[in-house]
């Protein structure tokens, strides 16, 4: 696919959400990667950042304890568009911004749909520690001819992918295959299955903020894992890669 010409803006974190934005107190960050489509080189709709604000404070309320900031990041454009992989690049791009605003600290790239490739694609930055892909659009690569996306640079990261089985936009068997490629060469990767759901995962929002939480956490500041998690995380394919969220999870947690 030729790239599209872009027109000249920049990208942007969104204000920092948690630890009361003081630089000085910042011991980890998640950047929040929203949606979007393959192919469009106009400014994203404002939709798409307010898409995951919720879970975005979500993660602040939970994080702050530990001294977590949050920030969405606005890109400068609401398309893929081929091998350019704006939002890929723009997650590149906000992972510097983080590390020239506060430092050495670590960062859990999350993301949904298009989000959720560009995190997984920016995941071989230094600063990532874990990447957090929900209903992640993963294109077909074998109907279409090109080389899958790569895997190589989650070696070392926390990975965890989650997705509704009955996503109808985004095709959950592309999801597990990619992380079956990914758990090959990373222990340390692991996939949710959400049965019956859809692709805005609506049926089961409170189980699903709760795993993004738990991992986060989890996977930034050493807190331990809850036992799904765990036991995906540890168990071979197909079982790490089709681990069921229970309904319920997360009720019993602190968080």
């Amino acid at each position: 696919m030729a790239q599209q010409a872009l027109p000249v803006r920049e990208a942007r974190l969104g204000k920092p959400l948690g630890a009361n934005g003081k630089e000085g107190t910042i011991s980890g960050v998640a950047l929040l990667l929203p949606g979007g489509g393959p192919t469009g080189v106009r400014r994203p709709s404002p939709v798409t950042a307010l898409a995951v604000r919720p879970l975005a404070l979500r993660l602040a309320r939970a994080g702050r304890p530990e001294g977590l900031a949050t920030h969405v990041v606005h890109y400068r454009c609401r398309g893929w568009n081929g091998s350019a992989a704006h939002p890929a690049r723009d997650a590149t791009w906000a992972l510097e911004e983080v590390v020239r605003r506060y430092g050495d600290v670590p960062v859990c790239l999350v993301g949904t749909g298009m989000g959720a490739r560009a995190a997984l694609h920016a995941a071989g930055h230094p600063a990532v520690h874990s990447v957090l892909a929900i209903a992640p659009w993963l294109p077909d690569h074998r109907a279409t001819g090109e080389q899958p996306d790569p895997v190589k640079q989650l070696v070392g990261r926390q990975v965890l992918l989650v997705h509704g089985t009955n996503d109808e936009r985004h095709d959950p068997d592309l999801s597990y295959r990619y992380a079956e490629r990914a758990k090959k060469i990373n222990r340390d990767t692991c996939r949710f299955e959400v049965h019956s759901d859809g692709h805005s995962l609506h049926q089961h929002r409170a189980e699903v903020l709760a795993l993004a939480t738990d991992f986060l956490l989890g996977s930034l500041f050493a807190r331990d894992y809850a036992r799904p998690v765990k036991d995906a995380l540890a168990a071979p394919p197909p079982l790490g890669l089709r681990m069921p969220l229970a309904t319920g999870f997360g009720a019993s947690l602190r968080h």
